[in-house]
Formats: structure tokens, sequence, C-alpha cells
């Protein structure tokens, strides 16, 4: 399918699914039941498989790693379910490839080091998977987003990156108050990633044989591999959480799109700083040089004249905050201080209002019918929502809400605010992998009654 044609009939087909029959996610099970394969079953992956696990229009019929433990983990986790013990692939780093040979899929769910997103999705699509659900990001370089977008136009399939906080629950009841013009017109927005992580950057898994501030082989879960990239590479890291409902309220890709950014990067001190408290100046981490700034300061301007600031925060003593500020021409909500304040609105001038009162009554009308499904869910029940929209996308035969460019414009923000910052803060031009097509393309996201 030619470019243009495929990005026109992924929007009209996204747009029509707003009018769609609810679906029913406790749907009787039968051989109709779409097949999904997860490739990476560690803390994150768990996270997903017990979602579907839940649903009695999804079977598991297969899963990947290369860690014994992970896997035991989750063929725990599927005993406990009830379901039937999916086909286990394991062995070395290439397992998944089996996989995708030998399984019939309907989707793959990827939740593995950031380092292999790229082929497995790539690998995916090749083998004739037409949904892909990734987690953040779905590539390290500039070349890796254009051959994700590239490949999924070629299949003319559907890559969703699982990014949960845009289904955050004041995240969308937010973005309900935008469309319904409280802030009125939108001139600057705010987010990141600003969350200490500094335990998990350095894990011994509880094994007294190591030390508390170990990294790569010796470490457990995340420290095995994405402390790494704190040593080798030096930019935002982690943009999406942030920039995805920033995204989303003003229709980035879809009437709206980034031109431009510019990156700063301060100093490296956290990690060091860690190391030395926890493990002692002679402790051979102590000698490493961690090229990751504490604080990474990202600006984009926009086409239609906004301008959003990112902050990627993750190595120093701080309280979990993602920054979010959304500001307009008749008030503006910051969620540091749980605030809302709207011109004429508000009870009293140039006061902040509690934000909760102005949440609960604009409540989004997604998190209003699913609630009670949300329970138990990770991270406060935004996960529900995220697996459920991939899901109810294969069921239907659309689109996923958040999309390939949608995914690909998130996640190069890493790249360019690297290119950014190693030429001295240079303001780099952001690819369009729209090819001209966010001009023409409608808001999609949260405008299902269903997902």
């Amino acid at each position: 399918m030619k470019r243009r044609n495929f990005l026109k009939n992924s929007s009209l087909a996204a747009a029509s699914v707003a009018f769609m029959p609810n679906a029913n996610i406790f749907a009787k099970s039968s051989a109709s039941n779409i097949k999904i394969g997860i490739i990476g079953v560690g803390l994150r992956g768990q996270g997903h498989l017990d979602l579907l696990l839940r649903r009695k229009d999804v079977d598991v019929v297969a899963i990947c790693d290369v860690s014994d433990y992970m896997l035991n983990s989750a063929k725990e986790d599927i005993t406990k379910s009830g379901k039937k013990m999916p086909a286990i692939y394991t062995g070395d780093a290439y397992a998944w490839k089996r996989m995708l040979e030998k399984e019939k899929l309907d989707g793959v769910v990827i939740a593995t080091p950031w380092e292999w997103h790229k082929p497995m999705i790539v690998g995916s699509l090749e083998a004739g998977v037409k949904y892909v659900g990734s987690e953040v990001c779905i590539g390290l370089s500039l070349q890796d987003h254009w051959d994700v977008v590239k490949t999924a136009e070629r299949y003319n399939a559907q890559v969703m990156m699982l990014e949960n906080v845009c289904y955050r629950r004041d995240v969308m009841a937010v973005l309900n108050m935008v469309r319904q013009g409280l802030f009125g017109e939108l001139i600057h927005l705010q987010g990141g990633y600003q969350h200490d992580l500094r335990e998990v950057k350095f894990n011994n898994g509880n094994n007294p044989a190591n030390t508390p501030v170990e990294f790569g082989e010796k470490a457990f879960s995340e420290a095995s591999w994405r402390t790494e990239h704190s040593v080798q590479r030096n930019g935002d890291l982690y943009p999406t959480h942030g920039v995805g409902p920033v995204a989303n309220y003003i229709n980035i890709n879809r009437g709206n799109r980034f031109v431009n950014l510019c990156s700063f990067s301060s100093k490296a001190r956290g990690l060091h700083n860690h190391v030395v408290k926890k493990g002692g100046e002679n402790h051979p981490n102590a000698k490493v040089n961690f090229r990751l700034g504490d604080v990474v300061t990202t600006n984009i301007q926009c086409a239609n004249g906004e301008t959003i600031l990112l902050q990627h925060d993750t190595n120093l003593p701080r309280p979990y905050s993602l920054g979010f500020r959304v500001q307009g021409t008749e008030g503006l909500w910051m969620d540091v201080n749980k605030s809302i304040y709207i011109q004429d609105k508000s009870p009293k001038s140039h006061q902040w209002d509690p934000a909760k009162e102005w949440l609960d009554k604009y409540d989004h009308p997604l998190w209003a019918r699913w609630s009670k499904e949300t329970e138990g869910a990770g991270h406060g029940g935004m996960d529900f929502f995220v697996i459920h929209a991939f899901v109810e996308s294969i069921k239907n035969s659309k689109p996923t809400p958040l999309d390939v460019y949608d995914a690909a414009t998130w996640s190069a923000i890493t790249p360019l605010s690297e290119q950014s910052i190693a030429l001295g803060n240079e303001t780099i031009a952001f690819p369009d992998f729209t090819g001209g097509e966010w001009m023409y393309r409608k808001p999609v996201f949260a405008l299902n009654d269903s997902y």
C-alpha cells in the first residue's frame, strides 16, 4: 500500500471507530479469541501478562524470555489464572525469532530492554504480525525510528507504543477539559520524567555476594541493562511519559506537529555520589564516568505556535512527579501543586483551586465507564487502558488509538536531544514521520466510547 493511502485509510478507520458499539471484554471465550505472544516477561512484561490473563477474549499462546527466573515467575501466574500454559521460548537472545516463526499470532507485546525494541518490532512485522504493542521507546537511533515507520507502512500493520500515562486519570480529565475549551487556546505545556531511579539503576537482587551498587551482569532486573545507558548516553532518555499526554492535548500529528527542539544537560553527579555513599570510594563503580546529566531539559517548538518544556531527572533525590503544566489563554493546570486556575470561573482571582474538584467534575468518560475493571491493574489502573485499547483494536481490525507515527515522534525526542547536546545545545529540526499528512489527519485518541 502506498504511504499516502496507508495514512489516509488509517485515519478514516480510526475516526470511524468512535461510533462503534461498546465492546465486552468479558465475552465468552471462543475459538475466535485473539492470540497474543509476549516477548519479555520480566517485571514489566508480567504486568501485561496479568492483564491479558484476566481477559476471556485473549489467549496468551507464547511467551519468551532469556531469564529462567522470570519465566518461572510468569508460569506461576499463568497456572494461578487457570489458563492453558503457553509455549515457552528461551535458551538464547534470539529465541523470540523462533517464536515468531512457529506461532500464528494476532498480536505481539514487547517488554524487553530498549535496545531490543526496534529489531523485535521489525521482526514481528516481517513475520506477518499485524499488531505490535511495544514498551517505550521504539528505537535508539533516529534511523531506528524511520525503520519502524517504514516497515509498518510496508506491511500495513499497526505499532502501538504502550504509553500508559496517556491514560492516567487526571491526565485524561484534563484532556476532557482541554477539548471542552476550559483552558482556552493552549499556549505552553510542560511534562517530563522526574523520578529518583538510583535504586533501580543499582540493584543486586538481594544477593549478599554483591554490593548494593551493582549494575550490569551482577545486577538484577533493569539494573542489568538500563544503567549502561546512563554510562554511554546523554540526552532525554525517557521522554514519552511527559510528552505523550501533552501531544494529545495539542493534536500532534493530527493538525499540528513538532518543528524543532533544543536540549541542555546539567553536570552528572548523582549516580557517582550514590555509588560512593552506598559502596565506598574504592568500589569499582566509583570510577565509572556517567555521561547522563542529572537534569536534561528540552524545549520544543510546535507548528501551531505552542512551546513545550520537557525535563528528565532520574539521578538525584526527589519525590516522583511528571511535572505536567497545561497553560492556555483562559487558565492552567499544574500537577506538582495539584491545582487549577480558570479565569472568571475560579472562586478567587489569582488564587489556585484544588484540582480534585475540577478533575472529578470532568472525569473522562472512559474512566467513568471502566473504573471497576481497572482495580488491581498496575500504575493506579492506567495499565488496564493501554492493554485494553491494544486488544480491542485487534478484535475490531482497527488502527490503534496511539499509532506508529505517535510512537516514532515521541520516542525520537531521545536521539534528537542527544544530538542537540552533543552539538553544544544546537536547535535541531524535527522530522515529520507522517510525510506531511499531519495537516489532514484528525484526532482519535480517547474519542471511542469503549477504548
